[in-house]
């Protein structure tokens, strides 16, 4: 069977009032406006929704917020529900299928560096709490462990509910070695917007972006070309988009893509510590990207 997500879905910001609080009509509309431009899934509350640092409650309200907006139009969500706490992650992901979330995101443990078989082991215990489909989030970056293909293998095997992966190594090899160790089936998501040509061609099945919260048309139209076969237009969006990717990365995430959502009229620049303002230089960086990519 085909895998469950494919195409751009962006891992959504959360922007933030003056004052902290969570935007929440900004974030409906901004929601409405990914919809529009042909995005075709939604994340909210992962790393670039600064889910580190939202509550519990506002957790849970982002996504219901998300929902509320997504399930009229039938746009699948995927609700980051991770955390480096078992029975935490258990519960976020709980009301994650509770509220009607289509999958959950859950981030490999950050900080506790578990052994693979904690990993295992901590996946083993989300999956038998709760029939949602669960995507492993894979980003040795910022959680210092890889979950090993094997690993991955072994959950896929085990439990029905686990799903796929989003895949933010960066390592090409991954999608293809995925691919051939579980199947064509088991959904791969790259998290790594710049390779997203490579992981595609290696096997995957779509990305979820943050250059796709600044450019929801042209990531959406890069997918589609690729899945019409259309290798002319995907190339040059692909040269496009590109400017795009290095800027969005150019210092710490999130803040260089609030900021393009900033100029773009979309939100505040704002996070919430630490999370902070780019420099002038990342502003630079990311005001001619936009230009460059006729987004400005």
């Amino acid at each position: 069977m085909p895998a469950m997500f494919n195409g751009s879905l962006t891992a959504l910001i959360t922007p933030m009032k003056a004052d902290g609080a969570v935007d929440e009509k900004a974030f409906q509309d901004f929601v409405k406006w990914q919809i529009d431009e042909g995005t075709h899934g939604l994340i909210p509350v992962g790393t670039t929704g600064e889910s580190p640092t939202l509550s519990h409650d506002e957790h849970e309200r982002v996504i219901d917020l998300c929902l509320e907006v997504a399930k009229p139009r039938n746009i699948p969500v995927i609700a980051g529900t991770g955390s480096n706490n078992t029975a935490e992650a258990i519960s976020l992901t709980r009301h994650a299928a509770e509220v009607g979330a289509d999958a959950a995101l859950v981030v490999t443990p950050y900080y506790n560096k578990p052994s693979q078989e904690g990993l295992y082991q901590h996946y083993k215990a989300i999956a038998e709490a709760t029939d949602i489909p669960i995507i492993i989030y894979n980003i040795p970056g910022r959680s210092v462990i890889d979950m090993s293909v094997a690993t991955m293998a072994r959950l896929a095997k085990d439990f029905s509910n686990i799903v796929g992966v989003k895949d933010a190594t960066a390592d090409l090899s991954r999608p293809l070695a995925t691919r051939l160790a579980i199947g064509e089936d088991f959904c791969q998501l790259s998290g790594e917007d710049a390779t997203i040509a490579g992981f595609l061609a290696q096997g995957g099945h779509g990305c979820i972006s943050v250059s796709s919260n600044v450019a929801p048309g042209l990531c959406s139209r890069l997918h589609v070309a690729w899945q019409n076969k259309d290798w002319d237009e995907f190339a040059r969006l692909r040269d496009q988009l590109m400017p795009i990717h290095e800027a969005m990365f150019c210092e710490s995430s999130p803040g260089p893509v609030k900021y393009a959502a900033s100029l773009l009229g979309k939100a505040n620049a704002n996070g919430r510590l630490p999370v902070v303002e780019i420099t002038d230089a990342g502003k630079a960086q990311v005001k001619a990207a936009l230009e460059q990519a006729g987004l400005l």
